[in-house]
């Protein structure tokens, strides 16, 4: 199986996380993918998926799947045997809930970043709507930590890795640690799970549109720092 991929994206790193705790890896052909929200379509990811983004999982049958819980379902079913999703019941939609709170958390960090390298600056309404949303997010995840952690190991806690994942790898000192002791916890014990270690984001130089003020190493969110509702 084609596997688009990038050593950075945090979908990407859901699917590799659920391949690695299936044993599927070796089944993967993984092909270095880029792709950017300010730039031109990539015409291979294209081909295979109308909507230009990875993942994307290209079945040996030219069937290609998208995007990253329809792939992390399919690989997690492939040997007839899920193990990260259950099947039904309140386990189910506990995993689907944390699933969707963890993939919307990422795409409001990937918009976040987008906003930061914006030519002439970023909307001030904009990144106000998504400090707001991450706040409330990790707020969320802080009163459920333990919940996370009693929990089988499935889909949802492979999101949330992966959103608090790409806050670190972006948005560094961020203090979120601090802000969240149970939270930190949590994820600081999974984080040696050998399938998330072994997954960590890593840059790689890609064309983007970049905004000449833009500090890298600057977070724009800092957790020990009030705001105002």
């Amino acid at each position: 199986m084609k596997l688009h991929w990038s050593p950075r994206s945090p979908f990407v790193r859901k699917v590799m996380i659920v391949a690695r705790e299936k044993g599927l890896t070796e089944r993967l052909d993984c092909v270095r993918s880029v792709v950017a929200y300010a730039a031109a379509p990539n015409e291979d990811v294209l081909r295979d998926n109308p909507l230009g983004k990875i993942p994307a999982l290209v079945l040996d049958d030219g069937t290609c799947l998208f995007d990253s819980p329809v792939i992390c379902e399919y690989l997690d079913g492939l040997d007839g045997q899920a193990t990260l999703l259950p099947k039904d019941g309140a386990g189910r939609f506990a995993q689907l809930r944390w699933q969707a709170l963890g993939d919307g958390m990422t795409d409001i960090l990937l918009l976040w970043r987008n906003e930061q390298m914006r030519p002439g600056g970023e909307y001030g309404v904009v990144v106000k709507a998504f400090d707001r949303k991450i706040r409330a997010s990790f707020a969320q995840l802080e009163e459920e930590a333990d919940s996370l952690a009693d929990a089988p190991f499935g889909l949802g806690q492979i999101a949330i890795i992966c959103a608090i994942g790409q806050l670190d790898f972006r948005f560094r000192n961020s203090h979120w640690r601090a802000a969240h002791p149970r939270l930190a916890a949590w994820y600081d014990a999974v984080e040696a799970r050998d399938s998330v270690a072994s997954t960590a984001p890593q840059d790689d130089p890609s064309p983007v549109a970049v905004n000449p003020d833009f500090d890298p190493n600057a977070s724009p969110i800092n957790f020990l720092e009030v705001r105002p509702a």
